[in-house]
């Protein structure tokens, strides 16, 4: 239901008013989820260099086991920002004051995960036109 232009003025003068707030822009900031995203994204990235500059000095002084060491930090940190970047994507995030640009998809029965392929294939079976059963 539209707004009337009484309430759309008020809405901007709430809205103008808390844009000039600092100590308000800063809290929406800290409670971003993209934010969040963002900094996991980058934590995961340096401990991905690092994991890489273990395996390079392991593989160097031929010492199997820092080798191994440094692949498997790299390939937790790598699942790790996986996991964050597909957090990220959810439609679940909501931002104060933003737009979003992602459009909510229906879920299957796993609750909050993605659809599997058999619950996808069994949703398409249920849905075909009657005249194919």
């Amino acid at each position: 239901m539209p707004l009337s232009e009484h309430e759309q003025r008020l809405f901007e003068q709430i809205e103008r008013s808390l844009a000039e707030d600092p100590k308000f822009a800063s809290a929406v900031r800290a409670s971003d989820p993209r934010f969040h995203a963002r900094r996991r994204l980058l934590v995961a990235a340096g401990v991905v260099v690092v994991g890489l500059a273990l395996l390079v000095y392991g593989a160097v002084i031929k010492t199997p086991p820092l080798a191994v060491a440094g692949f498997v930090v790299m390939l937790a940190a790598l699942g790790y920002a996986v996991q964050s970047h597909r957090r990220s994507q959810s439609p679940d995030l909501h931002v104060v004051g933003g737009t979003t640009t992602s459009r909510r998809r229906p879920r299957g029965r796993a609750g909050g995960r993605r659809p599997s392929l058999l619950d996808r294939m069994e949703d398409r079976w249920r849905q075909r036109p009657e005249g194919h059963r």
